[in-house]
């Protein structure tokens, strides 16, 4: 299976890289085809520019982007790793979804009704976060995450989301709870479509 996994933290020796690594070592061992898209070392500018917006409108994007696409295009399986930052994704990945899901390559519209394009390709989330789940189940933060990426961004797009997973208190846990994390995000793709 072709995996394409897009990774947004600047520290590699993150809880967030060290899924990464993990994930990477495990899909390339089972022999699959696998990218990683680090979009810190890549330094990817994450800014939506007017002159991204005004090719977006003629179907052209710039070159960074184009490859993105590409990539994109080119994968089965899809993986975003990053943490929760002030209850959003780091401003880089933003700005990657702003720049690359554009429109007529993510979605389009037909006739004023919306359409992902981008349907038939699995996707998992894997998200960090240093609240408990129960304070983020309080004030409603666990589904508004949901809503804004599952149902906001990916499902927009055509994604069929596999698997979301968010892990708690993540800045102060111990390595036999990390082992434990990883240990539970290679069980799905040992156990699903996805561990071709």
């Amino acid at each position: 299976m072709r995996h394409l996994i897009i990774y947004a933290h600047p520290n590699g020796e993150s809880l967030n890289g060290k899924f990464k690594d993990a994930l990477q070592g495990y899909l390339l061992q089972k022999g699959n085809e696998v990218i990683v898209r680090d979009l810190y070392e890549l330094q990817f500018d994450p800014v939506l520019s007017l002159q991204d917006m005004e090719g977006q409108r003629k179907g052209q994007v710039e070159d960074d982007v184009r490859l993105e696409q590409e990539l994109i295009s080119w994968a089965e399986h899809i993986t975003f790793i990053h943490p929760i930052w002030w209850t959003g994704m780091p401003a880089v990945m933003k700005g990657y979804i702003d720049r690359v899901f554009s429109y007529g390559f993510a979605y389009r519209y037909d006739q004023g009704v919306q359409k992902g394009l981008l349907k038939g390709k699995q996707a998992v989330i894997i998200n960090t976060h240093g609240k408990s789940h129960d304070e983020y189940r309080e004030i409603g933060m666990d589904r508004a995450l949901r809503l804004t990426s599952d149902k906001g961004i990916y499902n927009y797009c055509g994604f069929e989301i596999s698997q979301h997973f968010f892990f708690e208190k993540a800045d102060r846990v111990g390595a036999e709870t990390v082992e434990s994390w990883i240990t539970e995000i290679l069980a799905l793709y040992k156990n699903t479509a996805v561990a071709l």
